[in-house]
């Protein structure tokens, strides 16, 4: 019993480590937070001013930490002290990327207006909705970048393997991230057929929700070009370049299919924008319908 027992559980004291390393590291991405967020008070938001739309962005911020963070843990094991290296080096990079990312989606992804300004004075619940998106999506791109064995590109060096890693890493994050921006934009732009800026500005949760539903998915569908081993350069462009294309043509043709199998006789344009009061229900519908397209469009390539 005492050998079973020491057999069935030798596996314990490892997680509990890693556990403790994890919790470090999102005590890091707090950290960040602050830093990268200097005129935002947390606690003064959180249980002052009762702000629902910070929450929103904030609780996404950790989900995307959290995703992200998952790519330090996952893969083949070697020996302990080699997975705490690795979980701390990629761990902290994981914590700088995301905060990164969040800079830069706010820049592109909804340029016309301040989203700190619509967050922490007006409590517009749709941008913190579109915030905590960016957050996700930038989370699964930043693990799908560090996910995969990287060739070793500095043999030279007794650390290459290492430095191979990090450039990787950073190559397929800025890949995935200009991506993102860009498709962002082209939907935005051309497939969804309403202003996505004006709407959001005027307090349209719906819209926030619709509009954090694409970025997710578009996310969804460039990590899963991203993963994987490095196999080169152009294989792994191609495979990028196939998500992204199918992505773009299969993605609006679902939500023609939720307009007509899910909601027949109902437009989800009118009941998101075109009422007093935005269907929020019906936003959400939308905006699994582009989640799951997405997951199913993975499954199935």
């Amino acid at each position: 019993m005492d050998t079973f027992f020491t057999e069935e559980w030798r596996w314990l004291p490892n997680a509990i480590i890693y556990l403790f390393n994890i919790a470090f590291m999102l005590y890091a991405g707090k950290w960040a937070f602050r830093v990268s967020h200097p005129k935002t008070k947390v606690r003064e938001e959180l249980l002052e001013d009762d702000n629902f739309a910070f929450a929103l962005a904030h609780v996404g911020y950790y989900v995307g930490l959290i995703i992200a963070l998952s790519s330090a843990v996952i893969g083949a094991s070697r020996s302990l002290e080699w997975n705490i290296i690795n979980l701390a080096i990629y761990g902290l990079l994981a914590v700088l990327l995301l905060n990164i990312a969040s800079f830069i989606n706010d820049k592109f992804i909804l340029p016309h207006f301040s989203i700190s300004k619509e967050i922490l004075e007006d409590h517009n619940a749709g941008t913190g909705i579109v915030e905590a998106a960016n957050f996700i999506a930038s989370g699964l791109l930043i693990r799908a970048a560090i996910s995969g064995d990287m060739i070793d590109l500095f043999p030279q060096f007794s650390f290459g393997w290492l430095l191979s890693g990090i450039l990787s890493v950073f190559i397929f994050w800025s890949i995935g991230q200009v991506l993102l921006v860009l498709l962002a934009g082209l939907f935005t732009r051309f497939l969804i057929p309403y202003d996505v800026h004006k709407e959001i500005e005027r307090d349209n949760v719906a819209a926030g929700i619709s509009f954090a539903g694409i970025l997710v998915a578009i996310a969804i569908l460039i990590s899963y070009g991203i993963y994987g081993d490095f196999q080169g350069w152009l294989p792994h462009l191609e495979k990028i370049g196939i998500e992204v294309l199918v992505g773009i043509i299969l993605l609006p043709l679902m939500r023609w299919l939720v307009d007509t199998i899910l909601l027949p006789g109902q437009k989800l344009t009118k009941e998101i924008i075109h009422q007093e009061h935005p269907n929020n229900g019906a936003a959400l519908i939308e905006a699994l319908s582009y989640i799951g397209s997405a997951f199913l469009i993975t499954i199935c390539l």
